[in-house]
């Protein structure tokens, strides 16, 4: 047998009559970012060293000593003492080889197991763990866009389509609608965790094993379990192993929730503009400029949009990596680590950081007021009164737009015709339609499930602030 070298892995022990070159190693090492999932590694190591003992594979005082001594190493690991070494690779293999240094029965503990389902592993573990750190924090942002709605649930801004005045509405009511988009990421991160929280260990390197392995004791210590407590397992070995589904499920809606921050940090940079004049963000969550003393630049919002390019593109690269893969494990599935850690960090970070800044958002009511004053807002509820007396949609429409035109070539907002200019346009506009330009009017007028109307706006506040403080 040649002799093994300091720095070779013990993953090359046997088969290879040399260690890796130095280059090879660190081309191929992955122990610079999959440090992270250290506590996870350990945690599943732990829970097959009962299960091998509970099998009758290990001693009571094996298990026992590989149990301290992992715990060991993950004290030492938590303090920032334990030293990385990139020849052993990953973070597997680091803290094996550091377990058999310090417990002889370490060297049993790789029984029955193989680094691609210990990976594999791990990483469900890891995500898990995320997905409801993550889960929680986004609701705590929206309970900042319903409490930022309930501080100025008065003030109506108006709407936009195209970048253009469309219609009034409760600033509350615009705040909501990001509120639902998150729920709908807050629901699918739960539906993602349905398929991360699935155990691979006993799988093998691809064919599980012919030890006399019991899978759903593992499950059980690892808390892979239904709602009804019952383990949930990996069914075929192969795909166990080669399964990267769950990191691209949460990458996609990871990448959708980063699309929907990126539309709300659009709307807060742009309502902080001098030109829109809406709200003011807290010094604090601002930066100035290091030439124009009078800047004040929404950063928070803006970096936010731009994160948004990175998550998107962490989905895509993982995506790419995958496509062409043959059954099972391949080395390229080491490049999804990176990608995914970055979605974590940043979707996190990004959820985390505009919170805060919601909290240090005052609304211009006078800016917002001013803006939503304008006549041309309530066209559409003069085609609606039309409509209720009895003219076609089609046609109100058309009487409406030209009673617009009229009013442009006039110089004069809608709300200012005089009644022989609107009977010029159609007989129909009888002087009571201009009552359709009374905004506080108009926005009762808006009574069905989900409009923008003071009560249904207040009844969806109330709604969502007691779900989200529940």
């Amino acid at each position: 047998m040649a002799k093994k070298t300091n720095h070779q892995p013990p993953a090359r022990s046997g088969r290879f009559s040399a260690g890796a070159a130095r280059e090879a190693n660190a081309y191929t090492a992955s122990i610079g970012f999959d440090h992270r999932l250290a506590a996870h590694d350990i945690t599943g190591s732990i829970a097959h060293a009962r299960m091998l003992h509970h099998v009758g594979l290990l001693t009571k005082s094996e298990a026992t000593s590989i149990v301290r001594g992992l715990n060991a190493i993950g004290r030492k690991i938590a303090a920032g003492r334990f030293r990385w070494k990139r020849e052993l690779e990953d973070v597997h293999m680091n803290i094996e080889a550091e377990l058999t240094r310090r417990v002889p029965a370490g060297a049993k503990l790789h029984t029955g197991r193989s680094r691609n389902e210990q990976v594999a592993l791990d990483t469900r573990l890891w995500l898990r763990d995320e997905i409801c750190s993550l889960a929680n924090e986004l609701h705590l942002l929206q309970l900042a866009l319903v409490e930022l709605g309930e501080k100025y649930r008065d003030v109506i801004i108006p709407g936009y389509t195209h970048l253009q005045r469309a219609q009034p509405v409760l600033l509350a009511h615009h705040l909501l609608a990001y509120v639902e988009m998150f729920e709908r990421d807050y629901e699918r991160l739960l539906d993602c965790l349905v398929r991360v929280n699935v155990c691979p260990l006993g799988s093998g390197a691809i064919a599980g094993s012919t030890l006399p392995l019991d899978r759903e004791f593992v499950a059980r210590e690892l808390g892979f379990v239904d709602a009804r407590h019952r383990p949930v397992l990996t069914q075929n070995s192969m795909d166990a192993v080669a399964d990267r589904d769950f990191v691209v499920e949460f990458c996609a809606a990871a990448a959708l929730l980063a699309v929907h921050q990126s539309r709300l940090c659009e709307d807060l940079a742009l309502w902080s503009t001098v030109e829109f004049g809406f709200i003011r963000i807290g010094d604090a969550y601002t930066t100035g400029s290091s030439l124009m003393p009078q800047k004040k630049n929404p950063d928070i919002a803006e970096l936010t949009r731009g994160k948004a390019g990175r998550v998107i593109g962490n989905l895509v690269s993982v995506l790419t990596m995958l496509k062409g893969l043959p059954l099972t494990y391949n080395s390229d599935m080491q490049e999804d680590k990176e990608r995914l850690f970055d979605t974590v960090d940043t979707a996190r970070s990004s959820v985390c950081i505009l919170t805060a800044m919601l909290h240090h958002v005052d609304v211009n009511r006078r800016a917002c007021a001013a803006a939503a004053s304008d006549p041309g807002l309530l066209a559409t509820d003069l085609a609606d009164w039309l409509v209720q007396k009895g003219m076609p949609f089609r046609q109100a429409h058309h009487v409406v737009g030209e009673l617009v035109a009229l009013a442009e070539t006039k110089g004069r907002p809608l709300n200012k015709l005089t009644p022989a200019e609107l009977r010029k346009v159609d007989k129909a506009l009888t002087p009571a339609a201009l009552r359709v330009f009374d905004l506080g009017a108009a926005m009762q007028r808006r009574h069905g499930i989900g409009s923008p109307s003071v009560k249904e706006v207040r009844r969806q506040l109330d709604r969502w602030h007691k779900s989200l403080r529940h």
